[in-house]
């Protein structure tokens, strides 16, 4: 029996329906309010970024040119294809297409699928013409897949300078070499317009109003030389078909300016195809690789006893027929040797010699010798990259140094500071920082800092040595080393060469011992002597084939043809019309060190 009467019943339901329609009204009224008052200027925020989308306008990268304008690297426009997911229904063609731009089809259907809802996808970037031309014809629907243009970076001599020059990647960016280190004047800088677009997105107008337009970037002029630059990769080339090293490299430096000529390292790649290459042919190892200098590093030690006075031109050396004890260690030259002169120890390259000569400046002058030329810090070449070499704290250093570092142990340099201490030689006496930078173009566009004017302008030092103690180690230790010393394979017809040769052992990986089997094999050279113009150093590291790992044979020749093949080439005057022959000039720079 129901005890509530009917119109109760009928009153309540009335009442409950009327406050759920009154709820109901409130909240799509306070809804309403929202979006009116409230909420308005954010959705007119999203409605015109729907309807308005502001475009890069790229900028055209730079121009890389050599030191007499030949193009080293370049920007062409190429074409991107893209297609818009949303309105793709027939997949068809999508495996032809992957096909032909060599795509993986599985691997793009799937990201066709997880992109589904999107109005842009790219497909692949910059096509090749064959790419293009194939894709054409096969009449895709413009309402589905679409071309954008694109600047591609084009290096016209392929691998050459690979190291030095760099390259730039999918997106423009610079990495490594040149085109990392001077990126923000070469990418320039990009503008920007605003387009119109429908509710399809499809664009309607184009707001040319509010257009920017994009900066090009600069272009440089670099000091390498293109047919420079290909003599010496072709004579590492040659060092690695004969001697089969784990690597090698070269630089060919200007006395007068340090500007660099040539840089070359092995292995190498195609700047046009960088893709599938070793990981280890990345390396500038010109630049980033250390290792001990061995006798290479010995004018330096004679430079700076000559320049304290501690030593003279006409001193002798007993070296002990080729066994010399320091405290607990016994030192061994390569042949027995009774008295040597300072001349002779050089030219034989003479530890025992050279440890004397490092008895008389003692570590602390050792140390000095060593950093005034540069060793232990970057030399400031505009490369990304430079390592420093590794000079230990003076603190570090024992009896064991004083015999060590003379010979060109217990130090680790970079071929580039090598190379670069013997231009102060070459160049009476002082250091500059080596440059690969000549000139930019269209410097109104990008103004230079303070901080950015070191880069194009070296740097010059006060002199480390006199010229009169450069000029003789130059003009007749380092003239004699290759007349009759170790470097006698690099002689020339042509000119007179100075240099000397490095043997250096490396460390056994198993035992921390220097081993007999792993040597690096250095060079360097210059010519003319009584003016030197040009400078080269070739540097093996661990040839694997032949017996004889001297420097002097592995280094030498390569080198010294590499020097040649310059100097021809820039037109220098044979040494044979000099008007002072070797032996007057040597004459008169001992007469002057008296």
């Amino acid at each position: 029996m129901n005890l509530v009467p009917s119109n109760l019943r009928n009153s309540w339901r009335t009442w409950s329906l009327v406050l759920v329609v009154v709820l109901a009204w409130l909240v799509i009224s306070g809804r309403l309010v929202y979006l009116q008052y409230i909420g308005h200027r954010q959705f007119a925020r999203v409605v015109a970024r729907q309807q308005v989308y502001k475009e890069k306008i790229p900028a055209r990268p730079g121009d890389i040119l050599d030191r007499n304008g030949r193009l080293l690297a370049t920007t062409i426009v190429s074409n991107s294809l893209y297609v818009v997911p949303q309105r793709l229904e027939n997949k068809k063609k999508v495996d032809r297409i992957c096909d032909i731009l060599q795509l993986d089809a599985a691997a793009f259907r799937k990201r066709l699928n997880e992109n589904q809802d999107k109005l842009f996808l790219w497909v692949k970037r910059r096509l090749s013409d064959q790419e293009l031309s194939a894709i054409r014809a096969l009449g895709l629907s413009d309402a589905v897949w679409g071309f954008r243009q694109e600047y591609r970076r084009q290096y016209p001599q392929g691998a050459l300078a690979a190291h030095a020059l760099g390259l730039r990647d999918i997106d423009g960016k610079g990495q490594g070499g040149l085109e990392e280190a001077f990126d923000h004047l070469i990418c320039g800088q990009d503008g920007y317009r605003f387009l119109i677009r429908d509710a399809h997105g499809r664009v309607i107008e184009v707001r040319n109003d509010s257009r920017v337009a994009a900066r090009n970037g600069e272009t440089l002029v670099v000091t390498l030389d293109s047919i420079i630059q290909l003599y010496t990769e072709r004579q590492l080339q040659s060092i690695v078909e004969e001697w089969k090293p784990k690597s090698a490299c070269a630089i060919v430096m200007d006395v007068k300016t340090c500007e660099v000529l040539a840089m070359a390292s092995v292995p190498t790649f195609d700047l046009n195809h960088p893709e599938g290459i070793d990981e280890s042919a990345w390396k500038n190892t010109a630049i980033a690789s250390i290792y001990e200098p061995g006798s290479t590093l010995k004018p330096f030690i004679v430079a700076a006893a000559l320049e304290k006075g501690l030593i003279q031109t006409e001193d002798e050396f007993d070296c002990e027929h080729g066994e010399y004890r320091m405290g607990k260690r016994l030192l061994h030259d390569h042949h027995s040797y009774g008295l040597l002169s300072v001349t002779d120890v050089l030219v034989k390259s003479s530890n025992i010699g050279m440890a004397k000569i490092g008895e008389k400046l003692t570590n602390p002058g050792l140390y000095e010798a060593v950093t005034a030329f540069g060793f232990g810090q970057k030399t400031g070449i505009q490369l990304p990259g430079e390592l420093g070499g590794i000079v230990r704290p003076l603190k570090r250093w024992n009896i064991y140094s004083t015999g060590s570092v003379p010979m060109g142990q217990e130090i680790a340099v970079t071929p580039v500071q090598l190379i670069t201490g013997h231009v102060a030689l070459a160049n009476q006496g002082k250091l500059l920082n080596p440059r690969l930078i000549r000139d930019q173009i269209d410097h109104n566009y990008f103004p230079r800092s303070e901080e950015e004017s070191d880069q194009v302008r070296p740097l010059v030092s006060t002199p480390i040595v006199s010229p009169e103690v450069a000029d003789w180690l130059v003009q007749v230790p380092m003239v004699e080393t290759v007349t009759r010393g170790t470097g006698r394979k690099a002689q020339l017809e042509e000119y007179v060469v100075f240099g000397k040769t490095g043997t250096a052992q490396k460390p056994d990986p198993k035992t921390g011992k220097y081993s007999s089997e792993l040597h690096v094999s250095s060079f360097i050279c210059g010519a003319p002597a009584h003016d030197p113009r040009v400078l080269v150093l070739v540097v093996v590291n661990e040839p694997s084939v032949g017996e004889n790992h001297y420097g002097g044979t592995i280094a030498g020749p390569p080198a010294a043809e590499i020097l040649k093949q310059t100097l021809m080439y820039q037109r220098v005057p044979f040494d044979h019309s000099s008007e002072m022959p070797p032996e007057r000039t040597a004459q008169r720079l001992r007469n002057a060190l008296r």
